[in-house]
């Protein structure tokens, strides 16, 4: 058994486990950090897991017939019925465990999408699912466009980003939205657990992953995972670009258990977000006018973010 040390209530463990359910020999990109993210997920969820997987670069890279990198049950489904085909299955099981047609056990029922494929495309069916209360988990790896397809825009893609549907020119600064703020859309649905994380702090994510398989309901739980590819970035700095978000306030790490929120890393001094811009080729095109203003809106969130946590 896996020695255990408690920090704050939290359970962190010394080593994570050695078994791989996300094999190694995958198609993914060099630094790809969905790949990386997806291999902690399912580390803490264990063999007794089945997912649902949307269309996506995950669902690419992991599947090339006749071969799969998955050790656990999957399945491919549609762009944007991750959500409904992983509930579907989670309350076929329950009503054959109901009959003794199935042991009574624990298994992991689990979406897994893009940002494209959760906040966009399949928004819908996750709301629903969330609404209806399933017990299942909802894993959202956000790389901030459709990568798989060419690197447009989604509706996660942030301001200022170049991509090939938001193109940086002499009279567009790329992308001229800002990001959409899924975990508080699924806060708003009022479920058990909802979380952020990064593959560059694998503890954080590996913990999350395990208490959101703990509670009984619905968990959200949402990935920030560079992709060099579509970030404009080095491979070996996928970790970097990762850990450049979070210490910006950019991408903060939280979790929302049953209404309350916590910040699960408190960055003592935040880094200026131009440090996380200028490793990125996609906003090299924003000037030092442009990368105040988006600094402006950090910090702005930050502070609201700050007092939120007071309130609570």
């Amino acid at each position: 058994m896996m020695e255990t040390l408690e920090i704050k209530r939290v359970f962190v463990p010394r080593a994570l486990p050695l078994r791989e359910y996300f094999s190694p020999g995958h198609r993914g990109c060099q630094g790809c950090g969905p790949a990386l993210a997806i291999r902690h997920v399912f580390k803490a969820l264990g063999p007794n897991t089945i997912v649902a997987n949307a269309t996506s670069c995950s669902e690419i890279i992991s599947s090339p017939y006749p071969q799969t990198a998955w050790k656990v049950p999957w399945i491919h489904v549609a762009f944007e019925n991750a959500a409904a085909v992983a509930t579907g299955i989670e309350a076929g099981y329950k009503a054959m465990m109901r009959k003794g047609k199935l042991p009574q056990e624990k298994i992991n029922f689990v979406a897994l999408a893009g940002d494209g494929g959760t906040g966009d495309i399949g928004l819908q069916a996750l709301s629903g699912a969330m609404e209806r209360g399933h017990d299942f988990i909802y894993i959202c790896y956000d790389n901030e466009a459709y990568m798989n397809t060419g690197i447009q825009r989604s509706g996660l893609t942030p301001f200022g980003a170049s991509t090939t549907t938001s193109p940086a020119g002499k009279v567009s600064k790329g992308q001229n939205t800002w990001k959409k703020d899924l975990p508080a859309i699924a806060a708003a649905h009022h479920i058990p657990y909802v979380a952020t994380a990064c593959p560059s702090y694998p503890i954080d994510l590996y913990n999350k992953v395990a208490k959101a398989a703990a509670i009984e309901g619905p968990a959200y739980i949402h990935i920030l995972a560079p992709c060099p590819t579509g970030w404009r970035c080095p491979s070996e700095l996928t970790i970097e670009v990762g850990r450049m978000a979070v210490e910006s306030g950019l991408f903060n790490l939280f979790e929302i258990v049953n209404g309350k929120k916590r910040l699960t890393l408190r960055v003592p001094q935040r880094r200026p977000v131009k440090d996380y811009l200028k490793a990125q080729g996609r906003f090299r095109h924003l000037t030092e006018e442009d990368i105040r203003f988006i600094q402006e809106k950090v910090d702005e969130d930050y502070q609201l973010l700050l007092e939120e946590l007071e309130e609570v």
